[in-house]
């Protein structure tokens, strides 16, 4: 019977309780006289023990009573009893193996040796060291004729092999002594033959000395005398050839085999059975209570025995006289039937079929033997089989080295078909591959059952049986994984069988079929619970559809290949059962909301944290559906954006109601503005959370899925517009709050512009914009510390806008008062810098709109003194020079050179060309004035003039000018040489040709320290004339405003009288 057949899950095969008794293995008769035999063998122990047995007999019978389960009684009984029993007949089995480097004593230098061996009762004591005259022909005189035995004679050799073995008897261990002579067989031969043999000198010494002594009288070679009781069990060793003398004390070496043996035993199992048979019972009554010992000590046993045990079977083995085979023969029949009742490492079984596979030979074996040897082989793999069946109970993975025991059983099953033994002897040779594989799949199918009676709910519903479907498919995935991760290898490398792929094909349909069975039962109308217990068998489902990855190549769709349409019915209630959840939670979540930040670096509150894991629960219920069919997973994408942008929605409008609520219990209005704040931070999280949708729900899969049969204009118009939209309405709510903080600042920042347009003049301009700096930073800090970013940055870009508006306006109020524009503009760039906020706030491009550039030019302008605006006009007048390219009014060529040495501007008029004609006859007189502007910076310095050419529109003037300049004044701003060419008029004012202005600035040598430029190298400067624009220019009409101021005036009308006189339109 299968012991383990019986065994719990978890429990070992043939695991059993520490104390339990396996004596019942055999019958009290069996074990009596099975106790007999070690006692006796134990009383009658021979030899002397090995370095690693138990000496001490008493030691050994402790060991064997415990072993055999026996009280003091019967074990003094059965003692007694052993002491009666007649002793068996002593014997040392003696082998004579070989010999080395003997003596040569015949003429050709060889020998031709024999041996003599025996054994004498009385033991004699070694020679004293004095005594050096040895005894001739000992075994000869000492042994009677009957008892001596003889070797063959080995002809001519010094190296002779007998391999010889005899039983030699005796009767007491302490007195016997073995004696072994070696002798050289001499034969009569004739002088001549001998002297033919004649190799060297000693052969003659040789001939000579047989001359002396009597014909046909043998040489001595050596012996070898041992006393019995300084032998072991058994040995095998070289022993040294004793001399009879000291001529020739190195007489060579022989090498001997000795085992002290039993003959006639008179224990009963001896006289009644064959002795690996007793042998083998003895081995596994040990090996059981080994066992034993170690499970009791917690401890799987390895394989190892006691040195006691050790010491028993090798004294039974020894007397017995069973050879080598025999022995493993019997450990192998032991070892494999206790496997199948207890526990131990299967590894055991290796060495008894290494050893059987070395030393098989089928004759060694009565019929008898031979069957039982089979039957061995049978009994171990049918119960090996039934192990591997049954793997999962009988080797669990809780239980310690689980893996590794069946590790070892797997190669004992494999190595023991392979054997010789195994081949000849069962003539039905299995296929152990196709056992296993048929074995896995009953031993699967078996599992699935028990585990389906186990889990099979105690109240039939369907909702209870949708629980137990998921609770019955965790441990199916479970097994599966096991399968795939732990055991799979163990059964490729040895079978080369794919356990997974056995496992989970039978497992699939299996399941298929029952779960399909279950939800046979299910309609339309199905409750909550029972959907929502069929969500988790779904995914379950799922979970184990999948790992069909990891099957090879097969064809043909698997049981669970169209699964999702069993569930078809339950879909829109669990979209429906998702988006209630996330909106009832984020209704509480927001009615909980006190609209303060929920952490010291977040600027957010509670409620986004609770949306954004209603919106992951969503996204979370999407990825576990994993829903196949493209177009149905398409429509399941469209409800679940729908229901995530109407969450949106409402909670832009909750939050909004909640902020207002909080407002009404009378808190200040720094705190109203601070739930704004909040209120437009959760907003703009909540924007993110809409935009991180098409990523996390991954629509660029779903459009390649559903190419085939959803055109991708409907995904667009279907999914991204109605994200579009949403975020458009996000957008404009933030819009709505950003601008209602605005307009709260608003008021502040225009009344500080009023007051600061309105302070007095006498007031310094940094002083005066020190209230609006103030209030703006305060109110900007704390709106920084409550808004992300973006949202800040949002609510700056409106302020700005709003700020120079309200500067444009004070800026547009006319007012002769420079001190009022300097304050304007001092606030203006103060107000950039507030509001770029050294690269945190606005980027400059930001702020540097059309209508900041405008204003800050005309402030700039508006604050200036009288002459720095004139040396802005002649500067601008300058960059006009520049940027002149059309000679349309002609043109002036001059060589201007500064002389550092006399601070000297020397200026060549070399002549004018292509100038118009404005007398009468088709003519001008031209000439040309020469005057170094702006006046303030040269008022020393006065104009000068060219000589008049009559009716010249080309003339050539060729004169020179010297003006003394200091070249500090050159470098001023718009400081240039004005060159105004006029045509003369004798009755009337002359009229206007042109005017250039050269810039003294980049006048060559003024930066030389001493005359360095050649006055021949200077190049000619063609510049072309230019008339002024009649409406003048914004400097021109910014002086003119100056009505007290006389400079200002007297340059405004020199300026009305060139414009006057130009030829240019507007």
């Amino acid at each position: 019977m299968d012991a383990a057949c019986k065994t719990p899950e978890g429990t070992l095969p043939g695991e059993e309780s520490p104390e339990m008794d396996l004596s019942h293995r055999f019958s009290k008769r069996e074990l009596v006289l099975l106790y007999e035999e070690v006692l006796y063998t134990i009383r009658h122990r021979l030899g002397k023990p090995e370095h690693h047995h138990v000496a001490d007999s008493q030691e050994l019978y402790a060991y064997v009573q415990k072993a055999f389960g026996m009280d003091e009684e019967e074990h003094r009984v059965i003692m007694q009893q052993v002491k009666e029993l007649e002793s068996p007949i002593f014997c040392l089995k003696a082998t004579v193996k070989e010999a080395k480097g003997i003596l040569g004593k015949d003429v050709s230098g060889f020998s031709d040796p024999y041996c003599l061996l025996g054994i004498e009762a009385r033991s004699q004591e070694p020679a004293h060291p004095e005594h050096k005259k040895r005894m001739k022909a000992v075994v000869k005189d000492l042994i009677p004729e009957d008892q001596i035995h003889r070797t063959q004679v080995i002809s001519q050799t010094l190296s002779p092999v007998w391999d010889e073995t005899f039983i030699l008897e005796f009767e007491d261990v302490e007195t016997a002594s073995f004696h072994l002579d070696m002798w050289d067989s001499d034969v009569v031969e004739s002088v001549r033959h001998k002297l033919g043999e004649l190799t060297d000198l000693h052969g003659l010494k040789r001939i000579f000395k047989d001359a002396r002594k009597d014909k046909g009288q043998d040489d001595f070679l050596g012996n070898v005398v041992l006393r019995l009781k300084d032998l072991h069990c058994w040995s095998d060793r070289w022993y040294l050839l004793e001399p009879r003398t000291e001529t020739y004390p190195n007489r060579g070496q022989c090498h001997l085999q000795f085992l002290l043996t039993h003959k006639k035993r008179a224990t009963t199992s001896s006289r009644t059975q064959p002795s690996y048979t007793v042998h083998r019972h003895l081995l596994q009554q040990l090996v059981s209570y080994e066992i034993l010992q170690h499970q009791a000590g917690s401890m799987a046993w390895d394989g190892e025995l006691s040195r006691h045990a050790i010491t028993v079977l090798y004294l039974h083995a020894t007397q017995k006289d069973l050879s080598d085979f025999h022995q493993v023969m019997a450990q192998w029949l032991a070892y494999s039937k206790l496997y199948q009742s207890l526990e131990f490492n299967s590894n055991c079984l290796l060495h008894q079929i290494t050893s059987i596979e070395y030393q098989w030979v089928q004759e060694r074996l009565r019929p008898e033997q031979k069957a039982e040897l089979a039957e061995s082989f049978q009994s171990l793999l049918t119960y090996g089989v039934s192990l591997i069946r049954r793997y999962r109970i009988i080797f669990p993975l809780s239980v310690p080295r689980s893996t590794e025991r069946l590790q070892s059983l797997l190669r004992v099953l494999v190595q023991m078909c392979k054997m010789k033994a195994f081949r000849e002897l069962c003539t039905l040779s299995p296929d152990l591959p196709e056992m296993v594989s048929t074995a896995l799949k009953s031993g699967t199918m078996e599992w699935f059952h028990m585990e389906k009676q186990h889990l099979k709910p105690m109240v039939k519903s369907m909702e209870e049986n949708g629980k137990a479907l998921s609770r019955l498919l965790v441990e199916v995935v479970g097994d599966l994984q096991q399968c795939q991760k732990i055991w799979n290898k163990f059964f490729l490398n040895t079978f080369k069988l794919n356990l997974f792929s056995i496992a989970f094909l039978e497992l699939e349909s299996l399941v298929a079929e029952h779960v399909q069975e279950q939800l046979h039962e299910l309609d339309s109308s199905m409750s909550k619970p029972t959907a929502e217990s069929l969500f988790q068998l779904y995914m379950n489902l799922q979970e184990l559809y999948r790992m069909k990855d990891f099957l090879p190549k097969r064809e043909g769709p698997l049981a669970l290949s169209n699964f999702h349409q069993w569930f078809k019915e339950a879909v829109p209630q669990w979209l429906q059962k998702a988006y209630t959840i996330a909106l009832e939670r984020a209704q509480r979540a927001i009615q909980m909301d006190q609209l303060t930040p929920f952490g010291e670096h977040n600027k957010h509150s509670t409620s986004t944290v609770d949306l954004s894991t209603c919106y992951a629960q969503i996204v979370k219920t999407w990825q576990q559906l994993s829903w196949p069919d493209p177009e149905e997973a398409f429509m399941i994408m469209v409800k679940l954006v729908e229901d995530m942008c109407k969450i949106a929605l409402m909670y832009c409008r909750l939050i909004k109601e909640r902020a207002e609520a909080l407002s009404l219990s009378g808190q200040s209005e720094g705190e109203a503005a601070n739930r704004l704040c909040i209120v437009v931070n959760n907003i703009k999280q909540l924007r993110l959370l809409i935009l991180r949708l098409p990523s996390q729900l991954d629509w660029a899969q779903l459009e390649q899925r559903t190419e085939a049969v959803i055109d991708p204009q409907q995904i667009q118009h279907t999914l991204h517009n109605q994200l579009d939209s949403t975020v458009s309405c996000l957008d404009h709510e933030i819009q709505d709050v950003v601008q209602a903080l605005a307009t709260k600042l608003e008021k502040g920042i225009a009344r500080h512009i009023q007051e600061l347009s309105s302070s007095s003049d006498t007031q310094e301009p940094e002083d005066s914009i020190i209230p609006l700096m103030k209030f703006l930073e305060s109110e900007l800090q704390y709106l920084n510390e409550h808004l992300v970013q973006e949202n800040f940055n949002s609510l700056l870009a409106l302020l700005w806008h709003h700020t120079l508006a309200v500067l444009s306006a004070a800026a547009g109020q006319q007012s002769p008062s420079t001190q009022h524009y300097k304050k304007l503009h001092c606030a203006l760039k103060s107000l950039e810098l507030c509001f770029h906020a050294e690269g945190c706030g606005l980027p400059l491009e930001t702020l540097h709109t059309a209508a900041f550039l405008s204003l800050e030019t005309r402030l700039a302008l508006c604050s200036s003194a009288t002459r720095k605006l004139i040396q802005k006009y002649f500067s601008n007048r300058i960059q006009q020079q520049l940027d002149t390219n059309s000679e349309k009014y002609g043109a002036v060529t001059i060589k201007a050179l500064y002389c550092p040495s006399e601070q000297k501007l020397h200026v060549d008029v070399l002549n004018a060309v292509n100038l118009i004609p404005l007398d009468s006859n088709g003519s001008s007189d031209p000439f040309v004035q020469l005057t170094l502007e702006p006046r303030h910076e040269f008022p020393e310095v006065v104009a000068r003039t060219t000589q008049c050419k009559r009716n010249e529109l080309h003339p050539l003037f060729d004169e020179a000018f010297d003006f003394l300049v200091p070249p500090e004044k050159c470098r001023q701003e718009g400081a240039c040489l004005l060159l105004t060419v006029f045509d003369y008029d004798t009755l009337g004012a002359n009229d206007l040709e042109g005017e250039a202005f050269f810039p003294l600035c980049h006048l060559p040598g003024l930066d030389a320290d001493e005359d360095q430029v050649d006055a021949g190298q200077v190049p000619q400067t063609r510049l072309p004339l230019m008339h002024p624009k009649p409406t003048g220019d914004e400097i021109l009409r910014l002086l003119e405003s100056r009505k007290g101021d006389k400079e200002a005036q007297a340059f405004v009308k020199l300026r009305k009288q060139r414009a006057k006189q130009s030829k240019e339109t507007d």
